[in-house]
């Protein structure tokens, strides 16, 4: 829901609410699960079965086949490639072990090339795109053709809901960013329901103490089969169920990404909601796909992309070791994404041998970052504010800062003509996540960075 949809939205009833929510879903879900869906998940799943040998050839093809399509349809690939000296024929022979000869794609790339020189031109039917802050406020565009939804759509059933012991049909309880309780003052319920997915959309942005029996109705109401969404928001309701000893059914998974899940977040999901969880990494991006198996094993998934583990010197690390992700996505040819140094790091396992006999390659950590969190007037509790910055051309990146209960500052790098009606619908969305609080912008040529050299999205100067 954006513009003029989404400006009504905030001013509907909460009845015509869940309606227009549920309308989106039905869209959402016609859009996600028609057309290949069927057909792609099978193939998903039946290529689990795959050695590493065959792995190895379906990425080689599949690899050949993008980088041909990109030389010769996509205008930013043919120029840079061509600049770099690589040819049709030697595209069309590419091996794996030669990815490291072509060029990087960075976030500024994809920023300022997204919607014109990294298109296709020749796309698949009906395109949108989706847009992607970053967790540092980098704003990006991602083209969704309706195939390459599906496609993806497959991926994250089989690898994700699948491997959690899920499907698609289960009711879910989400936390994420979508703003479907527009105020930070609105009274409850904070949560909406989509009736065609059986979702139940919590607000990431009213977790405190005096909402949470809200929440615990909302789940309850709309018989909630397992959680995903934000690990940290996540965290941050269970945690809260367990401190005021409020009795949450027994799901059958907590399923979470986007932030760093950590052995304490497993614990309280275990007691709270007497179930496993499970870990995942992806994006708006849709270049790369992370998920945990029944065995706890996380596993990237070779037919979603190519992930290169690379050190700072751009060499492979080795079993054991940490390393940056480039990502080559082998599923959206509208706009390819190859060699995409998307700001995140893993670690590879230091045994590749899967008790499950999967023999894709096993991730024994994934680098996401822990961020601080933002405590409102009202002692809500927040990390995620990624949607303040989406839509705001010239913005380069930004970082939120916690100075005090009530004020609010924020660091942002900018392009010229980013200026104060940009600024002041900054401070209007904080506003209307955190409630009446004190917001100071300030444009600056670089990012705090904290002790390890990393630029966390949020930081907060309150004492602990």
């Amino acid at each position: 829901m954006a513009g003029l949809a989404d400006r009504i939205y905030g001013h509907l009833p909460l009845g015509l609410q869940n309606a227009a929510v549920s309308l989106y879903g039905w869209r959402w879900k016609r859009r996600r699960y028609g057309g290949v869906f069927a057909e792609e998940l099978r193939h998903f799943k039946e290529r689990e079965a795959y050695s590493r040998e065959q792995w190895h050839d379906y990425q080689t093809t599949e690899l050949r086949r993008l980088l041909v399509h990109a030389f010769e349809t996509v205008p930013y690939y043919r120029r840079v490639y061509s600049s770099a000296g690589f040819g049709i024929d030697e595209l069309r022979n590419f091996d794996l072990v030669d990815l490291r000869r072509l060029p990087v794609l960075s976030k500024n790339d994809l920023r300022q090339y997204g919607r014109s020189d990294l298109l296709s031109s020749k796309p698949e039917a009906r395109g949108e795109f989706f847009a992607s802050s970053g967790s540092t406020g980098t704003p990006t565009s991602i083209l969704f053709s309706e195939a390459f939804h599906q496609r993806w759509s497959a991926a994250f059933e089989a690898r994700i809901r699948h491997w959690a012991g899920l499907d698609r049909s289960m009711a879910r309880g989400m936390i994420g960013g979508r703003r479907v309780v527009r105020s930070a003052t609105a009274p409850p319920p904070y949560y909406r329901h989509n009736v065609f997915e059986k979702q139940t959309y919590f607000s990431a942005y009213h977790i405190a103490p005096d909402s949470a029996q809200d929440y615990l109705e909302g789940i309850r109401r709309h018989g909630v089969e397992y959680m995903t969404g934000y690990a940290m928001s996540n965290f941050l309701l269970a945690r809260m169920f367990d401190d005021l000893s409020l009795q949450a059914p027994e799901l059958r998974a907590v399923v979470v990404s986007s932030e760093k899940l950590t052995a304490h977040m497993r614990e309280v999901f275990a007691r709270v909601y007497n179930c496993a969880t499970y870990d995942s990494y992806s994006g708006v991006e849709a270049c790369g796909l992370i998920s945990e198996n029944a065995s706890g094993e996380l596993m990237s998934s070779p037919d979603v992309a190519v992930l290169e583990v690379l050190d700072s010197e751009g060499n492979e690390v080795g079993p054991g070791e940490e390393g940056e992700l480039f990502c080559t996505g082998l599923l959206n040819f509208d706009q390819p994404l190859i060699r995409y140094r998307i700001g995140d790091s893993v670690t590879l396992a230091t045994s590749q041998e899967s008790e499950l006999g999967l023999e894709m390659p096993i991730i024994s950590e994934i680098g996401g970052r822990i961020e601080d969190v933002i405590v409102g007037p009202d002692g809500r509790e927040m990390v995620r504010f990624h949607g303040v910055f989406i839509d705001l051309p010239g913005l380069v990146a930004a970082q939120v800062v916690q100075e005090e209960r009530d004020w609010i500052r924020v660091n942002i790098i900018a392009e010229p003509g980013f200026g104060e009606p940009e600024e002041k619908l900054i401070a209007e969305r904080l506003r209307s996540q955190l409630g009446d609080i004190n917001v100071s912008i300030d444009k600056v040529t670089e990012l705090s960075r904290n002790a390890s050299g990393k630029i966390p999205a949020v930081i907060s100067r309150l004492e602990a």
